[in-house]
């Protein structure tokens, strides 16, 4: 198996950003095997995605392993990684994706919500890596991305989903160190740029996408970022070009990780 062939794991991998992800990964001749639930979650529109992405891979003559779990279920995963080593053998990557996030301030969040989002959140990528990591050693190392947000270092009215970001750079970067002897790589992808749309942003604006990215600075591209940004950082660090790379917070987009805002394009004199 050459080194586009290697398998990788996308949570969250069959709507929005997570299915950018896995349609870029498969048009790379990855092996993917994408989950994510198929019921709308709290403050998101992503559902019912996993038939819309079977229908556009078969008209791309394409093929990925599409299953329904929930990245918080300990039991879920277990039966994913499974899957993917039926069918592969081993574990070369896994991109965690998966994600809620209902907006509130610590007053506005009660116990319950709390813990939902860092279960999805945190707790998610904290299992399919503990599932994967043992694979990717005895394999002779492999490459995880995490999905972060601007938001880890905190944002206004997001305070469970903020914690739960900021949680996962610390857990990156403690996989990183952990198993940089074992030639495991582990990097955060943060989705800057403003403006981009997915089920969490338009459940965030009650699904008016005509209301999203109004006004949005974008990025240096001169427009907002999209998935397939998002899908081609992702599929970097997962290849053989990025080998060195561990440790990292990659922003596709612009500031997203400093806090901006980036300030208005100035007007026309």
């Amino acid at each position: 198996m050459n080194d586009k062939h290697k398998a990788v794991i996308v949570t969250g991998g069959t709507f929005g950003i997570g299915r950018a992800i896995t349609l870029g990964l498969a048009r790379r001749g990855y092996g993917v095997v994408a989950f994510g639930l198929e019921a709308p979650q709290v403050s998101s529109t992503a559902a019912s995605g996993i038939a819309e992405l079977r229908a556009v891979m078969d008209g791309e003559g394409l093929d990925a392993e599409l299953m329904e779990a929930d990245v918080s279920c300990a039991g879920d995963v277990a039966r994913v990684t499974e899957r993917a080593l039926a069918r592969f053998g081993t574990i070369h990557g896994l991109v965690n994706n998966a994600a809620i996030g209902p907006l509130g301030t610590v007053l506005d969040t009660d116990e319950a919500m709390f813990d939902r989002i860092c279960a999805v959140n945190l707790r998610g990528p904290y299992l399919t890596a503990r599932a994967v990591l043992p694979h990717m050693i005895a394999a002779g190392g492999g490459a995880i991305v995490n999905i972060g947000s601007g938001a880890g270092w905190g944002k206004p009215n997001m305070a469970a989903y903020s914690t739960s970001k900021g949680g996962l750079l610390a857990l990156s970067a403690a996989l990183a160190y952990d198993h940089l002897h074992q030639r495991v790589r582990v990097n955060t992808v943060v989705p800057g740029g403003g403006g981009i749309i997915t089920g969490m942003s338009l459940g965030r604006m009650g699904e008016n996408a005509h209301l999203f990215g109004k006004g949005a600075v974008g990025s240096a591209a001169g427009r907002p970022v999209t998935g397939d940004d998002v899908a081609n950082v992702c599929a970097f660090l997962l290849s053989p070009e990025a080998e060195t790379l561990s440790g990292t917070v990659i922003d596709v987009g612009c500031f997203a990780h400093q806090g901006g805002p980036v300030p208005a394009k100035p007007a026309q004199s």
